[in-house]
């Protein structure tokens, strides 16, 4: 299975490409850093604007990286929050948009339990149950893992 990962839950455009879940074929990110250092911040709709922009190219790279074509493309997956509601439409309408055309399914990412889960992408993986901090943003949690359904 071959999975398109987005997100542009805050001010960067990000896109990877993995198989199987947990093989990494590609991952591709636009920063925003440069645009945002100016104001001590992120300036919301700053950072939206700029997702507009770099969807697109940034998707391309990924794919491109990765050596494979949209059409192979099995699963979509985009961030849908938490994070900074106009950054977050422009990944998940442009995952919506792509995954209505080709008919690809699309399964919607919490953010957190992104920074979570990608511990299973390395190859010393934890087991169940573990303890994760969180330290994302404007988010920080001390978290108790049982399993992957996190309620």
């Amino acid at each position: 299975m071959i999975i398109l990962g987005i997100d542009t839950s805050c001010d960067d455009t990000s896109a990877s490409v993995v198989l199987d879940g947990d093989k990494i074929l590609s991952n591709v990110v636009s920063s925003q850093t440069d645009i945002h250092k100016k104001y001590g911040g992120i300036v919301p709709e700053l950072a939206s604007r700029r997702h507009i922009e770099m969807i697109l190219p940034v998707v391309d790279e990924a794919l491109h990286k990765a050596n494979i074509s949209i059409d192979e493309i099995d699963v979509i997956a985009a961030c849908h929050g938490p994070g900074l509601i106009g950054s977050l439409l422009v990944g998940c309408s442009f995952a919506k948009a792509v995954g209505y055309v080709r008919k690809i399914p699309l399964v919607a990412v919490n953010h957190l339990e992104g920074h979570i889960f990608s511990a299973f992408l390395e190859d010393n993986r934890p087991e169940f149950p573990f303890l994760s901090l969180i330290a994302s943003g404007g988010h920080t949690s001390l978290c108790l893992i049982v399993g992957f359904q996190i309620y």
